[in-house]
């Protein structure tokens, strides 16, 4: 490991909670704090995981609140009856036309909340714990420094036959770690640098962009890594998180969305490049080519929009 990212590991890794939401209500002081649940056809979860976190608010959480980008399930009624505030991607920023992607509705519950620290929990959790919030709130409520908070994990695989213990998270183990140890060897120890449970300072949040789509975590922490360094960056372990796993296919758009925005961020592709990726399908025996385009488009920094 790159010298700089085994001392970042060494001291601002917390392989086990050292606070309770008591000690973490009490530092908190005037600050406030609102979770974000993007959600998309979430409805089978989404109820799940607002149950999870509602406990916290009123003292440790002031906003709970969902981003919907556009589900035709029973995803927002759900989600309203469990307790949650609900928002859709066309309620708020209403000027701007909607862009595919679940970095554009993380990046438009910037003007939807107020909380001067933002978390974000995926709405797909199944069984969440509920200790994911506070446990990702700690590092910013408690160091002075810490910017940013990514949360770790075992990710259980599960197949069409069995769950295995581990095996989840194959985009991170075989395109985005390796990549970072590449491009910014001082960010190799990060576990799971494409985390969606994370939590950061909004003062951060507001003065980078967000990529649209999937690359919008590996696009966050580059940009973090760039303004506030190392210090600014601390990682929690969350245990294990469970999810609805996708298929191979899709993960490979996944993926090649994910590569753009490292790329972009790194200076080695120009930004909101169009792209495309060719996968190969079998229709009756042969093998053709299946391309679909890869939006790498990335919104301006929520500060910039906010004071024109």
């Amino acid at each position: 490991m790159d010298a700089a990212a085994r001392d970042w590991f060494a001291s601002r890794t917390w392989q086990s909670v050292e606070w309770t939401v008591a000690d973490l209500v009490a530092a908190k002081g005037s600050r406030t704090v609102s979770v974000v649940l993007p959600a998309l056809n979430e409805e089978a979860t989404v109820g799940d995981v607002i149950a999870s976190i509602r406990p916290l608010v009123g003292t440790l959480v002031d906003e709970l609140v969902v981003i919907d980008s556009g589900s035709t399930d029973r995803t927002v009624e759900v989600a309203l009856a469990a307790g949650a505030r609900v928002v859709l991607r066309t309620d708020v920023l209403t000027e701007l036309e909607p862009l595919p992607g679940k970095g554009e509705v993380l990046w438009r519950s910037l003007a939807a909340t107020s909380g001067d620290l933002l978390a974000f929990v995926d709405s797909d959790l199944v069984d969440p714990d509920p200790a994911f919030v506070p446990t990702l709130l700690g590092p910013l409520l408690l160091q002075p420094e810490v910017q940013l908070v990514k949360g770790f994990y075992r990710r259980p695989l599960s197949t069409e036959d069995a769950s295995v213990g581990s095996g989840g998270g194959r985009v991170t183990e075989l395109m985005a770690r390796p990549l970072l140890s590449a491009l910014r060897p001082e960010l190799s120890g990060i576990i799971q640098p494409l985390s969606g449970e994370y939590a950061g300072t909004r003062e951060l949040l507001e003065a980078v962009p967000f990529a649209s789509g999937y690359g919008v975590e590996i696009g966050l922490l580059l940009d973090a890594h760039r303004l506030v360094g190392l210090p600014g960056i601390a990682q929690v372990n969350l245990g294990v998180r469970r999810h609805r796993n996708q298929p191979l296919a899709a993960l490979g758009l996944m993926a090649r969305q994910i590569l753009s925005t490292a790329l972009g961020r790194c200076g080695l592709l120009p930004g909101d490049t169009p792209g495309e990726l060719t996968q190969f399908v079998q229709v009756a025996g042969e093998w053709l080519p299946d391309t679909a385009g890869v939006h790498v488009t990335d919104r301006p920094p929520m500060r910039e929009l906010l004071v024109r």
